[in-house]
């Protein structure tokens, strides 16, 4: 298993997703409690980046139609967004955010 730094811990936030790029994958970073959790940075409803997406309770907020998916599974949770996010492992290692690198 590789891991990939992807910036210092300490700019992740609860309310608001880390944009990273991992070798031209981008995603999104959030802290949920002592998790953090990394999903692919593009709504499945209609394919544009979650640029501007809230989070609450776990759950990441589309910015244009409100669809929730779940940052722990990736799964759609509101319409209009039936498909899931992909979900990518990620951890806090030493101050430092780590990602492990996606196939």
């Amino acid at each position: 298993m590789s891991w990939v730094d992807v910036g210092s811990a300490a700019d992740l936030s609860e309310s608001t997703p880390l944009s990273v790029d991992v070798d031209g994958l981008a995603l999104v970073v959030v802290r949920c409690g002592n998790d953090i959790y990394a999903v692919e940075d593009r709504c499945t409803h209609d394919g544009e980046p979650l640029d501007g997406a809230e989070v609450e309770s776990c759950q990441i907020i589309c910015p244009r139609h409100g669809a929730r998916f779940c940052l722990r599974t990736g799964e759609a949770l509101t319409p209009p967004a039936y498909e899931p996010l992909r979900t990518y492992v990620a951890r806090a290692e030493n101050g430092r955010l780590l990602l492990e690198q996606p196939d």
